[in-house]
């Protein structure tokens, strides 16, 4: 795909400075931009490499004073790193631009599709399956009885979404997402054995959230496990049954949240944290990589680190004094060998 300056700065809202017809044919970083490339600047510890590129095209700020010439074609715009996303999105937009129903793959007769659906090879949907308008399905995705999945939802190679899920409008669920699958439940027995407690609930997607790869979400025991609107999950995250998690909350990648647990709305959740089951997390609470929550945090918008949890501050003074420790026991053991000859000095 080929752009002009000036056609970039029409959808951005800008204008150029320099040469509007100038064409770029890709997009790259600015220290490493070529002819024919795009790039921004919005961080003004990297403007000397505005004087540097070999970009023919670079985004800035509209308010961006340059202290050198450059021989390069600029679009000036309010926000030069929100409208590189914006046209990050759109380019994206563009390249997967993808329509119609691929062969081999099964669509049950009971299945109600909307308009312009894309569905990859080898895929598969299932009875009673209700798909919205503007629906990518990639290769090798199933899609078991009774999912319902709204208007303009992605769904990438080799998802698996079981039976009765329900998935909202604008969601993207990455390669590998597993949405409704068993939660962890099995009552001991008197013989040592565990029996399985059948899990009949379902799960529940809400609009604009995005999923990452290999990401799973396990189906309620009664009910629903709950993912709220404008939730972003990383990469290799584990969710409970019963989990309810609040309206854009964010969680990196390797967090596990046990059963029953409700997080609350704009929490933050660091990597490889874990949080135990049937409590709750209050809103806006930040919580830093690995740590243990290991209780319920009922005060909004704190910090917190560790493992067990706590405030944050806190957490950073007991890693000061854990750093001590090795002198301090070097200075008990001299202590105590001084006080030894003493006690031998004055028997």
């Amino acid at each position: 795909m080929q752009f002009t300056a000036n056609q970039i700065a029409t959808l951005l809202n800008g204008y150029v400075e320099g040469n509007p017809d100038v064409l770029v044919n890709q997009l790259a970083k600015i220290e490493e931009g070529e002819e024919g490339a795009l790039a921004f600047l919005s961080n003004p510890k990297y403007e000397h490499f505005l004087y540097e590129t070999n970009a023919s095209v670079v985004i800035i700020n509209e308010d961006l004073q340059l202290t050198k010439p450059v021989n390069i074609s600029l679009i000036r715009v309010k926000d030069a790193y929100s409208a590189f996303s914006e046209l990050l999105r759109v380019y994206d937009q563009l390249r997967n631009e993808r329509s119609g129903i691929e062969e081999p793959s099964f669509i049950h007769e009971s299945a109600s599709i909307g308009q312009d659906l894309y569905f990859g090879a080898f895929s598969y949907v299932g009875r009673d399956v209700v798909i919205g308008d503007q629906v990518k399905i990639y290769p090798q995705v199933y899609i078991g009885d009774g999912v319902i999945i709204g208007n303009n939802t992605i769904v990438y190679p080799g998802v698996r979404i079981y039976h009765d899920s329900k998935i909202g409008n604008n969601v993207v669920l990455h390669s590998g997402v597993i949405v409704g699958s068993d939660g962890f439940g099995f009552a001991p027995q008197k013989d040592g054995t565990y029996s399985k407690v059948p899990q009949i609930g379902n799960v529940v997607i809400e609009d604009h959230v995005e999923i990452g790869a290999n990401t799973v979400i396990d189906r309620a025991t009664l009910g629903s496990t709950i993912i709220r609107k404008g939730v972003k999950l990383d990469n290799l995250i584990q969710i409970a049954h019963n989990v309810e998690i609040g309206a854009n909350t964010v969680a990196a990648a390797q967090t596990g949240i046990s059963g029953s647990t409700k997080i609350g709305e704009h929490v933050v959740l660091g990597g490889q944290v874990g949080v135990v089951g049937h409590i709750q997390v209050a809103t806006g609470s930040q919580i830093q990589a690995q740590s243990g929550v290991n209780r319920s945090i009922g005060q909004e918008n704190k910090k917190w680190g560790g493992s067990p949890a706590m405030p944050y501050n806190s957490n950073l003074r007991s890693h000061v004094i854990y750093s001590k420790l090795p002198a301090l026991e070097q200075r008990v053991a001299e202590l105590e060998a001084r006080l030894k000859e003493l006690y031998n000095e004055n028997r």
